[in-house]
């Protein structure tokens, strides 16, 4: 873990520009450069509700907030823009800028993808799904540039061009033009619409098939700026050998590693042999006291192995309640009736506790100077009324300094 942490001595001066000696001052972290991430669905009413909503979505939104710094939203197609021509841009990037006012980084997911595909594109000749595609995706980045500057570019293209559960459009593309062509369009498009966007290529098939895929994007030319490994673990969790075993295998490419959908049960597990998630179809999937208290061991163990591994720098939790989760099943972090589980209150206890760095006095010596160590990200320094920021950053801050007022 010594990758995350950091030490730098801070020269602190006072208004004057005088270093302030021998005095107390109070050094607080106030953000963490990891990307503790988070789908934000549940949260775009209340973003768009001026105030009004109900007491449920505050104590909702108060749980996100104590704990993400990320947050991904949905733009589906079918979704985002079910009739041609009228996306819902205004709902969106209200919500965006929700997040974004609170220190929040959002992320867009996805730009392409065979499931949740506008149904419209169906009546369209594969030349002209692609053109719409290649407009779609620069107008949305292009609208939300500024408040949404990280993307899953295009998800799941192991299996798009082979998908054969509902009728899309993107699959037929993705089979005429080939994998990489595809992905090529998505990469470019977003990139030419917003050249600082971070863009990711993002699978749940862990397989070899995947990491082909990459080295063939990578042989081509297209510039992918993170790899996105989901890790919904319905059927159990994948434990500390297997989640190192692919962390390993994709970071060889030197790219950093987005942990983008995870999902940890705190009830009975999907069975085994089910090869696709969608499958399994039930009418109660409820949380017990036995699989909350498996649920947050799991949850800590995956956190720390996740920030164990020098290539991870983003990891999202596929949604907080048990209410309108994926497939009914009980993988929030928190129950349907709003109390935290156990697993909310261990990663809790993790990013805001064992991984965070509580207000705390200490003294400058003679010339002003005061050390700080900590985890990585933004740290406030107080004496008195005047107060200033520092940045612990990946590589270690050899010194720095800070005026106060």
């Amino acid at each position: 873990m010594s990758h995350r942490i950091a030490d730098v001595t801070v020269t602190v001066r006072d208004a004057q520009g005088q270093p302030l000696a021998d005095a107390p001052v109070v050094v607080a972290q106030t953000a963490h450069r990891f990307l503790f991430g988070c789908i934000g669905f549940d949260l775009i009413d209340l973003a768009n509700s001026d105030g009004e909503a109900g007491e449920a979505d505050r104590r909702l939104a108060d749980q996100w907030l104590s704990l993400f710094n990320a947050a991904t939203l949905p733009f589906y197609w079918g979704q985002f823009e079910p009739e041609r021509g009228r996306p819902d841009t205004a709902r969106l990037l209200r919500a965006a800028r929700w997040f974004a006012d609170r220190g929040c980084a959002v992320k867009g997911h996805p730009l392409a993808w065979h499931s949740e595909c506008a149904d419209w594109l169906l009546d369209l000749p594969t030349s002209e799904v692609a053109d719409v595609l290649d407009a779609r995706i620069r107008r949305d980045v292009a609208d939300f540039a500024g408040v949404v500057d990280t993307w899953d570019a295009i998800n799941e293209v192991v299996i798009m061009p082979v998908f054969d559960k509902v009728p899309n459009a993107m699959t037929p593309l993705c089979r005429e033009r080939g994998r990489i062509p595809t992905i090529r369009l998505a990469f470019d498009a977003a990139r030419q619409a917003n050249p600082a966007a971070t863009l990711l290529l993002n699978d749940f098939d862990m397989s070899t098939a995947f990491e082909c895929l990459i080295e063939g994007c990578l042989e081509a030319g297209i510039e992918i700026d993170a790899i996105g490994l989901q890790s919904h673990m319905h059927q159990g969790a994948w434990g500390e050998d297997r989640t190192l075993e692919v962390l390993d295998r994709f970071s060889r490419y030197g790219l950093p590693l987005h942990l983008t959908e995870t999902t940890i049960l705190s009830g009975e597990l999907m069975p085994a042999h089910l090869e696709d998630l969608n499958d399994h179809q039930v009418d109660e999937w409820p949380s017990t006291p036995g699989g909350e208290e498996r649920q947050a061991r799991e949850v800590a163990s995956y956190y720390r192995t996740l920030l164990s591994h020098p290539s991870v720098e983003a990891a999202t939790y596929w949604g907080l309640s048990d209410a309108g989760m994926w497939l009914g099943a009980p993988g929030g972090l928190v129950r349907a009736d709003g109390t935290p589980k156990p697993a909310y209150d261990a990663l809790h206890g993790l990013v805001k506790g064992e991984w965070w760095h509580e207000p705390r006095t200490l003294a400058t010596d003679a010339h002003g100077r005061v050390s700080v160590r900590g985890f990585l990200g933004d740290y406030s320094i107080t004496a008195g009324q005047g107060s200033a920021t520092v940045t612990l950053d990946r590589a270690g801050v050899a010194g720095a300094e800070v005026r106060l007022g």
